[in-house]
């Protein structure tokens, strides 16, 4: 994640480094033309448990793509998957996915980098020449978590450039605890929690990052509750 060095040598945070970077930004940017629904950032806080919900819906689904039952998904899985739902994407495509989504670079993609990599692909997927696919990632009854998600990305982007800084967040927040000598403390640290790079801007897949943790989602918590059903 992060930006590239601009013809000064000094960091331009707003510049994608990849392909698909470039190709989620222009995705973000095309979406926030239609506005935000969310007027406070109260309100996204108060869809975290049905988000939660939403995105434990989503293990039946990553149990499938990953077809050796290792526990991640490897490059070769996503790609089998995306082939056999005749999703619209070229295999450099859904390579450039897999390496946004693979936070580790360990060449796996873990169940919190899968709930990301979905968003992402439902994201592309509004592009017009994505929309005749046999099947959407995720399944329809994901995509109102998948709506609010951007929704939510949209109404911190306040300039609409596809990032939101530290200004845009203060704002955000400011505009829920107006008068609250704390809103200032909470939306620095809500910031730092999203911007993984720590380059002053936040894309929307390190929203996305941060987000699976806000809700307070761990894998872990379902792997647990296996072994005790076992």
């Amino acid at each position: 994640m992060g930006g590239v060095l601009d013809k000064d040598g000094s960091p331009d945070a707003s510049v994608p480094k990849t392909k698909i970077e470039a190709k989620i930004i222009e995705a973000v940017q095309k979406r926030e033309v239609q506005g935000s629904s969310i007027t406070a950032f109260n309100s996204i806080i108060l869809k975290f448990p049905k988000i939660d919900e939403s995105f434990r819906k989503c293990i039946s689904t990553f149990e499938e793509f990953d077809e050796d039952g290792n526990g991640s998904i490897d490059p070769q899985e996503l790609k089998n998957c995306f082939h056999k739902l005749e999703i619209n994407f070229t295999d450099e495509e859904i390579d450039g996915l897999f390496e946004e989504c693979d936070i580790n670079d360990d060449m796996r993609i873990t169940f919190n980098e899968f709930i990301v990599l979905l968003c992402l692909v439902n994201l592309l997927q509004k592009d017009p020449a994505a929309e005749n696919c046999k099947s959407q990632v995720g399944g329809q009854s994901l995509k109102a978590t998948f709506e609010t998600l951007v929704d939510a990305f949209v109404f911190l982007d306040k300039n609409q450039d596809g990032y939101v800084s530290k200004n845009e967040m203060v704002q955000a927040i400011n505009e829920t605890n107006a008068g609250e000598r704390s809103s200032g403390m909470i939306a620095m640290r809500r910031f730092e929690e999203m911007d993984w790079d720590k380059n002053g801007m936040v894309n929307y897949k390190e929203f996305l990052f941060a987000f699976t943790r806000w809700v307070g989602f761990d894998e872990n918590d379902d792997e647990a509750d296996k072994e005790d059903d076992s």
